[in-house]
């Protein structure tokens, strides 16, 4: 399967308003990372609000001689084209990129793709009540964040790639267990299986637990509730017990 770890930076909040300023997209084909990967800083042809510009910082002069978004909309269409994008807060991020298709009329981010996983959404259910952004599922799978002292598209999505596999690591295991169940060199099925062994209960195990019984009955007044679970009509030999 081929997945798109994937970030953005902006200039503010609001897609109808603001613009990207940075997409960064990691390739992984069986949850391992290839090396493929597209990055691009992009000029918003606006300005930067100053509380974006806190989180990343990236100040317009940054961006100067940098392509606008047009100029790299194929290329970034191209590398998500059917690729299972992997994103945390995914509505935020997908919220921009269709805005800027829309402008330069690309069809929306789910067409290209084939398919978006919210990581946020993810660790909510697992992690119900806590916090649930990035540096805090860092922190809570161990995962070293010490280079990360902004946010930025890139490096968030090399993060994003551990916390995601550390998310799933418990599937990774489920389907590596179907397929050793599966395998017919280690059949478990019914039919395989010796018959089960079946130890009965001797004559004196028999009479120590009819012994516990009326010792229970006596001090129950009457018939104790284990009484209840006694076969009423147990085969010739079989066990009381």
């Amino acid at each position: 399967m081929r997945q798109i770890i994937l970030d953005t930076e902006t200039t503010g909040l609001d897609p109808r308003e603001h613009r990207l300023i940075e997409v960064a997209g990691l390739e992984m084909v069986n949850r391992k990372l290839t090396g493929k990967h597209c990055h691009f800083y992009i000029h918003p042809q606006r300005d930067i609000d100053p509380d974006a510009q806190r989180v990343h910082g990236i100040s317009l002069d940054m961006l100067e001689g940098k392509p606008v978004f047009k100029q790299v909309a194929g290329e970034i269409a191209d590398f998500l084209r059917d690729a299972e994008l992997i994103i945390h807060n995914a509505a935020f991020d997908i919220g921009f990129l269709d805005a800027e298709f829309e402008r330069v009329r690309l069809p929306k981010t789910r067409s290209v793709a084939g398919g978006v996983i919210d990581t946020l959404a993810m660790a909510r259910e697992v992690f119900p009540g806590k916090r649930n952004n990035l540096d805090a599922l860092c922190d809570r799978f161990e995962i070293d964040r010490s280079n990360r002292t902004l946010h930025g598209a890139l490096i968030d999505c090399e993060l994003l790639a551990e916390v995601y596999l550390a998310l799933t690591r418990g599937q990774e295991s489920l389907e590596m267990a179907i397929e050793t169940d599966s395998d017919s060199s280690n059949d478990l099925s019914l039919g395989a299986r010796k018959p089960l062994i079946v130890q009965r209960a001797s004559a004196a195990e028999q009479a120590g637990h009819e012994a516990m019984l009326a010792r229970l009955d006596k001090k129950a007044g009457g018939a104790c509730v284990w009484r209840d679970y006694e076969p009423l009509d147990a085969p010739a030999g079989a066990d009381a017990s």
